[in-house]
């Protein structure tokens, strides 16, 4: 069944274009040339991935996305803006998204995001755990509902923390680098950093580890990375 790409796009001539280049690689098409147009057509279903510029007449990208995320909508979203400046693309990441491309940019870089972003997803949904709820100690995260239990009782987690927590586990006792989590997560090409992985991990130790400042389970290994210990060490 071919993925369906949802492209936002005022600027007839981009939309056009785009849709041309996706369906030449096999996905399914739809445009909308504004934002409410788009909350629309999420809203009935059926999507995989959703191009969003932000520059919209009548509601911009970012409030669009903001109200997928606040709708529970997990669906992921690449930004495709000409505002490229690094806080452009921090309010991107901060509203929902999971990747930003600048205009003007290179069609096979788009391309290759596309199937980066479809690529993590196969690995998301790929059980390699026993199930979609992974226990340790007294705690447990739910990959499908991104739903955790954690110190103060059971609480909604981000889908990048969810996938985080999704790749530590399958990785349960092995080192690993920042840049393979990112790999795993947003894709080397994306605008995160290793300083956004810190970020994260500090978070996840707030809701699993009863003292964050003295980590049993996500353990930073100096110069290398984290090692998560599910068992519970705090000598690791």
């Amino acid at each position: 069944m071919k993925k369906r790409i949802l492209v936002v796009e005022d600027e007839e001539h981009i939309a056009e274009g785009l849709a041309i280049n996706l369906e030449a690689e096999g996905y399914e098409v739809v445009v909308a040339g504004d934002g409410h147009a788009a909350l629309d057509y999420w809203r009935n279903g059926g999507f995989q991935l959703i191009i969003l510029d932000i520059m919209l007449p009548g509601i911009d990208g970012l409030e669009v996305c903001r109200t997928i995320r606040s709708e529970e909508g997990q669906i992921p979203i690449l930004f495709l803006t000409a505002r490229g400046r690094d806080d452009d693309r921090v309010a991107g990441l901060q509203a929902g998204g999971d990747d930003y491309l600048t205009k003007p940019f290179n069609l096979k870089e788009l391309l290759l995001r596309v199937a980066g972003i479809f690529r993590r997803q196969v690995w998301y949904t790929t059980d390699k755990l026993d199930s979609d709820r992974y226990q340790f100690a007294d705690y447990w995260v739910d990959f499908k509902s991104f739903q955790a239990l954690g110190n103060a009782g059971e609480i909604d987690l981000t889908q990048k923390g969810c996938m985080i927590m999704k790749f530590l586990a399958e990785h349960a006792g092995e080192v690993v680098t920042r840049d393979m989590i990112l790999d795993a997560v947003w894709g080397y090409n994306a605008f995160p950093s290793n300083r956004t992985v810190d970020n994260f991990i500090v978070r996840l130790r707030k809701v699993f580890e009863p003292d964050p400042s003295k980590p049993r389970y996500i353990h930073t290994i100096h110069g290398a990375g984290y090692r998560f210990t599910p068992r519970g060490d705090i000598n690791a």
